[in-house]
């Protein structure tokens, strides 16, 4: 669909909402695809991807190149390019998926009752799920294939931003569908009708069954305050590392690089480093080192400032420096008195999406996993394994940081919800 002109907003809204009705119809016609139907698609949907790599990667260039013209910031730069091996990645994800086990009709609980009625619990598809996310063109192939293979329908709203990447990548995937005999319409886009159809998806309540933001928290916070359809907050990644007394340091160097430089624009990269005070004089000196080396910007307290080698410059780290999911070349650290400090300090500026720690100290582990309360908690791991594909969900469509519903990476059977199926004998109630 394309749109030339500003449109009325009734105009817009009643176009969204059409668009959500095809969708529940395409949606009801999966529900009686067999898996093997639906893994044929998502293997036709990846072939389909790699013979289309040079069209796509050709359109995202445009968006690179017009939002780099623009200011966009490294972070986000990375996460908007694709190019032949990203394309490749992409695709082999929706073949991971096809392996995964299919979720809908899982019986979780069954039993035959005292009176003869036998009960089932079984997972069913949620039915149309939106997605309203920004500057990332690999979560429209990420929510497409999860939505195939869990059964639904999906309504994409991806942002200017990816705004030819998306068009390219929408459309190749609904080719790829009919091929398979499935409806194109169980992948749309309302990126054509901009920030009004943005509004229109949020209040599309009857016809989206729940709607997914993914990006910033401007973003995600006026999703959430401004939609009537029921909302699965993703939340911003604020995540930190505690190097523990007697931690081995190698290892919490490694775990320090890996966690902030892999990849600067993604929620699950570091944005705070807590040291312990028993292991500061040792530790500090080497990792700041290393963080300059990196291009990494330290944003440190007064006891971090001390401990700088010479030629590292530490600048003075504020308030909304340990609040602040950077997205860049940055880092907030701070020296802690000790674990109590530490966990204090991520009750207080942590997003709950995931804090780490390193330490050989069971007694800190323990206290570490019960206290700290967010989405994922990584022990001697970097903070990059929080991602669905890397937990083994295969391809994920976000990273919840609420408590009803679903938390952490969001794959498979986070997409289905229950239906109770009670058959009887002509039994009645009495």
């Amino acid at each position: 669909m394309t749109q030339t002109t500003a449109q009325p907003a009734a105009d817009v809204t009643a176009q969204v909402q059409q668009v959500a009705t095809d969708a529940k119809v395409a949606a009801r016609d999966l529900a009686r695809a067999t898996r093997a139907t639906k893994d044929a698609a998502l293997h036709r949907m990846a072939d389909a991807l790699v013979g289309a790599s040079e069209r796509i990667v050709a359109a995202n260039d445009v968006d690179v190149r017009r939002e780099e013209a623009g200011g966009m910031s490294p972070g986000l730069l990375d996460r908007l390019t694709l190019d032949a091996g990203r394309v490749e990645g992409i695709a082999e994800a929706l073949r991971d998926l096809a392996a995964l086990p299919d979720p809908v009709g899982e019986v979780l609980h069954g039993s035959t009752l005292p009176n003869g009625l036998r009960v089932r619990q079984v997972r069913v598809p949620m039915g149309v799920v939106g997605m309203i996310y920004e500057a990332r063109p690999n979560v429209t192939v990420d929510a497409a294939g999860l939505a195939l293979k869990s059964g639904n329908a999906v309504v994409l709203r991806g942002g200017s931003a990816a705004a030819q990447s998306n068009q390219e990548i929408v459309a190749v995937l609904g080719e790829a569908l009919e091929q398979a005999g499935l409806p194109a319409d169980l992948v749309q886009s309302i990126d054509a009708y901009g920030r009004a159809g943005a509004q229109a998806l949020m209040r599309a309540r009857g016809l989206i069954d729940v709607l997914i933001p993914r990006g910033g928290a401007g973003l995600i916070q006026t999703v959430v305050t401004e939609s009537t359809v029921p909302v699965i907050e993703t939340g911003v990644g604020n995540c930190h590392l505690y190097v523990d007394a007697g931690a081995p340091l190698d290892q919490a160097l490694s775990l320090l690089l890996n966690s902030k430089t892999h990849r600067l624009g993604v929620c699950n990269a570091l944005e705070t480093l807590l040291v312990h005070a028993e292991a500061a004089a040792d530790f500090m000196p080497a990792a700041l080192d290393a963080l300059d080396g990196a291009g990494v910007r330290i944003h440190g307290d007064e006891r971090t400032r001390t401990l700088a080698p010479g030629n590292v410059e530490v600048l003075p780290a504020t308030e909304q420096d340990w609040s602040t999911e950077y997205l860049s070349a940055d880092l907030a650290v701070a020296v802690v008195d000790d674990i109590d400090a530490a966990l204090e300090h991520i009750r207080t500026y942590s997003s709950g999406h995931t804090d780490a720690i390193c330490t050989t100290d069971t007694r800190s582990v323990a206290r570490f996993t019960t206290e700290v309360d967010s989405a994922a908690v990584m022990v001697n791991a970097s903070t990059r394994f929080t991602d669905g594909a890397q937990l083994g969900l295969g391809a994920e469509i976000g990273i919840s940081t609420q408590k009803l519903h679903a938390r952490g990476p969001m794959g498979l059977t986070e997409l289905t919800t229950t239906t109770w199926v009670v058959e009887g004998d002509g039994h009645i109630r009495t």
